[in-house]
This record gives C-alpha cells, structure tokens and sequence, in this order.
C-alpha cells in the first residue's frame, strides 16, 4: 500500500461555471484555470500521481498545451486512473476536503462521491468527501477562491 496527498486552488471568478468533483453547482463566480478548474479532482488526481510516485498533474497535464483547455478534468482523472493501472495499483481508497466558504455544498457532496467513484471504478464507500469553510479567514473565508486537499491510498494488485 502506498499513500499520497494532493492539494489544488483556484481564484473565483465570474462568468466561468463552478464545478466540483465533476458536479456543476449553481453559484454567480466559478474557478477560474486552464482546464474546468475543478479544484477537488486535481487534489485526488494528485493524491493518486503522489501515491504511486508519478509526479503531478503539471507534469501531465501542463496549462501550457493547448490541448488541455477547458479539458473536463474527469477525463483527465480517466487517464491518471490508466496510469495507475498501467504500473500495477488501483484505489484503496480517498479522503478529501473541499474548503470554500460559499456555496453550501453538503448536498452536492453524495454525487460527487458517486461521479468520482465511478470514474476510479471503486465503490463510492471507498471516496469520502468532505466540505468545510475556514470561518470568514483567508482567501477561501472571503470568497476569492476554493481549494482541496486529498489523501489517497493505493494498492498494488496481485497478478
């Protein structure tokens, strides 16, 4: 078994649609990013990469190609899930946290439990995914941005 943590933010901005672990939530600012900006699935996305020792989402995915613009970071989670699989791990399981002060996400946070499970081909009993705020402090607390931290444990499968 092996762990990693994976951590991401982005600034709100308006005109860009707000997407959190592949759910869209209604809200005036979205996350502003090369790609959907989906800060929960680049910190799993991470996590996974850390756990198995195979560097990060820039390294893969980096803002620079334009091939990743407004990439949906689903798919970006199918081909680090591919990779994993290529050098013999899958999902143990995921713990994150979403911190932003606004919306209110705890009734968004059982689909994307069961979107990001799917796409990691695990139960979503294996995903946990949690919301916090950080009581008005920093630049979460007052409404500028959004950020994840995951943890992710992988397994290495027996052939």
């Amino acid at each position: 078994m092996r762990i990693g943590i994976g951590i991401d933010a982005h600034r709100l901005v308006p005109e860009r649609p707000l997407i959190l672990g592949g759910v869209t939530i209604p809200h005036e600012l979205g996350l502003l990013g090369h790609s959907d900006a989906d800060v929960l699935t680049h910190a799993i996305m991470d996590a996974l990469l850390g756990a198995a020792a195979l560097g990060d989402i820039g390294q893969h995915f980096p803002p620079s190609d334009e091939a990743y613009r407004d990439a949906n970071s689903l798919d970006l989670l199918t081909c680090v899930m591919a990779l994993l699989t290529d050098r013999g791990y899958r999902v143990g399981n995921i713990d994150a946290v979403i911190v932003a002060q606004a919306p209110k996400l705890a009734g968004y946070l059982p689909k994307m439990r069961e979107i990001l499970a799917r796409v990691m081909a695990v139960d979503a009993d294996r995903v946990s995914i949690k919301a916090t705020t950080t009581e008005k402090m920093g630049y979460e607390g007052r409404g500028e941005g959004i950020s994840a931290q995951a943890v992710a444990l992988v397994e290495a499968v027996d052939d």
